[in-house]
């Protein structure tokens, strides 16, 4: 038998529209989309269908977003499928604010408990740093020693981090933004094939971050969580977790830490995994996956018609 892992999506893989064929296809998809927004109080799934772009990138509004697309496509492959995710799944894993709908489909917390959790984060982020301040910038082609050369040499007294190892030669630098800048000049300086700065509000997973996570820890503590039904592997050490109380330290740990996808990916493989499926918006993960460790099959779904076609690799 096939090991199956799910992954889900992290920011930069949303868009207005997003979840609506599920909506309007399946009663359990739209079941949680009024879950989210009557969790948050607000109608979160309009701003997802038909919002202003603009407002949907906001970070307060697109962790929960995204979180709500994967879960109803969790809850809709489990229907359709007949099966529960943990009778399928080996391992699961998201890609930072994907980390939630994780331990969300692994059973950890409620789907409400997500989104309030993810609404508070994202808000908690943005507020780390004033506008402006902060930024990032996505460096390709490049390995994780000389993106940390590069932010050791152009740091100059600011803060500057790798916050995401995605693999296949993407790193994301995170920091200062006069430090993100001169790390741009620096790597075209160097010949790196492409550095870009990434359209992002703050500077995430970066040190610049430690009040949110102070914030985040108050709320975490408070959150009702329940152990994993199905390992998840947390991002800031790319190994399992299980157990509540472990669940909240490394959530915590995620806000300034590095996503570290490329070792989760590459652990994979050791584990039994033979196939991995991306659950929500976009095809990041599933990309990176096929660079990462070309042998492992690799899909996604965020449409019915995906989600029909996953089904029968299951």
């Amino acid at each position: 038998m096939a090991g199956h892992a799910f992954v889900f999506p992290g920011q930069g893989s949303q868009s207005v529209g997003m979840g609506l064929e599920l909506h309007k296809a399946f009663p359990v998809a739209r079941a949680v989309f009024e879950e989210v927004d009557e969790a948050l109080r607000v109608n979160l799934s309009r701003l997802i269908f038909e919002g202003d772009p603009a407002e949907l990138t906001a970070t307060e509004n697109t962790q929960p977003a995204l979180f709500a697309v994967s879960m109803a496509v969790v809850r809709t492959l489990e229907h359709e499928g007949g099966f529960a995710l943990k009778d399928k799944a080996a391992l699961l894993a998201g890609h930072s604010l994907g980390e939630y709908a994780a331990l969300t489909a692994a059973g950890v917390m409620s789907i409400a408990e997500g989104a309030r959790l993810l609404r508070l984060r994202g808000q908690a982020m943005q507020l780390a740093v004033p506008a402006g301040q902060g930024g990032m910038a996505a460096l390709l082609g490049v390995e994780p020693d000389v993106a940390q050369a590069i932010c050791a040499e152009c740091a100059r007294g600011d803060v500057l981090e790798i916050a995401n190892d995605n693999g296949g030669g993407q790193i994301v630098i995170s920091g200062h933004m006069a430090a993100v800048d001169r790390a741009l000049e620096a790597a075209k300086a160097k010949g790196i094939r492409r550095a870009v700065k990434l359209p992002v509000s703050a500077p995430f997973h970066s040190s610049l971050m430690a009040p949110a996570a102070e914030e985040m820890k108050e709320a975490l503590a408070a959150a009702d969580f329940r152990p994993a039904n199905i390992p998840v592997i947390a991002n800031v050490t790319a190994e399992e977790i299980s157990q509540p109380e472990d669940i909240r330290i490394r959530l915590g740990e995620q806000i300034t830490g590095r996503v570290r996808w490329r070792e989760t990916v590459l652990s994979m493989p050791g584990k039994g995994i033979t196939a991995i499926h991306e659950l929500g918006a976009g095809k990041v993960l599933t990309g990176l996956a096929r660079r990462i460790v070309p042998d492992l099959s690799a899909d996604h779904a965020g449409t019915p018609a995906e989600i029909e076609t996953m089904l029968k690799s299951l």
